[in-house]
């Protein structure tokens, strides 16, 4: 039996960790996809993405959603 995950939509926040887990790819993908700056890679119109809290750098909800959906509709 394969265990469920968590519906994206319970947090307006998520840690890299857990971009990484719903993505299904390592953390190093994460922060490369960050880094890069491309709209397709987590950003939406140009804005940052990613949001910076003490020392935890965190992506918005609807902003991973998009990814997902726009990565569905490339494939």
């Amino acid at each position: 039996m394969v265990p469920q995950r968590k519906i994206m939509n319970d947090k307006l926040l998520y840690r890299i960790p857990e971009v990484a887990e719903h993505l299904s790819i390592s953390r190093s993908k994460v922060y490369e996809l960050l880094k890069s700056g491309e709209r397709r890679e987590l950003l939406k119109s140009g804005e940052r993405c990613s949001v910076h809290i003490d020392r935890s750098r965190l992506v918005r909800a609807r902003d991973l959603q998009a990814y997902v959906d726009s990565s569905a509709a490339a494939s």
